[in-house]
Parts: C-alpha cells; sequence; structure tokens
C-alpha cells in the first residue's frame, strides 16, 4: 500500500528500464537466495524488486539472475553479490 503520496514501486515504469542480468554460481546463489531459494520472496519484499531465477545446466551450476525494480535496489544487490562473491573460495574441478 502506497503511504503519504508514494507510488506503489511497481507501477512506476522506470523501475523497470535495464534491469540487471547477469550469471552467478550455484554457492552464491545459495548463500544469497537461501537452499531451494527459501529467502527469495523475502528479499523481494523487503527490497522492493522483482527477482527472477533461471538455473542453467553447466558443469559449475550457474544461475541467471533477472532483477527489476528501483535502481538503488538493483545497485545494492550488485554489491551483495559482488561481496558474496568475494568471500568463496575459488570453485575448482568438482
Amino acid at each position: 500500500m502506497a503511504t503519504s503520496g508514494k507510488r506503489l514501486w511497481w507501477t512506476v515504469p522506470e523501475n523497470f528500464f535495464a534491469p540487471v542480468v547477469l550469471d552467478i554460481e550455484e554457492d552464491t546463489e545459495e548463500r544469497i537466495f537461501g537452499r531451494d531459494d527459501t529467502f527469495l520472496r523475502c528479499i523481494e519484499v523487503h527490497s522492493h524488486s522483482l527477482v527472477q531465477l533461471e538455473k542453467w545446466l553447466t558443469a559449475t551450476g550457474q544461475t541467471c539472475v533477472t532483477v527489476v525494480g528501483p535502481f538503488s535496489v538493483r545497485q545494492w544487490l550488485l554489491d551483495m553479490i559482488s561481496s558474496v562473491e568475494s568471500h568463496l573460495p575459488p570453485s575448482g574441478p568438482r
């Protein structure tokens, strides 16, 4: 519900321009969105965004992440992914 004249994020066309689309490793996806994407809905609700995850069948198990929402949310998610990836050990052959 909008408060004090603020528009709902999904009613603002600019929030759908230039969505973030990137591929992340399976380990990164699990750390951010939880096992079986348990935290996905919570992240969407609290960040005012829509996140789509598409798993790709690759040797390393990558996931394509698409995010729409306000610019600050897209930037926050990119920063979070970058931070998580920098703290994960390098992935070698499985």
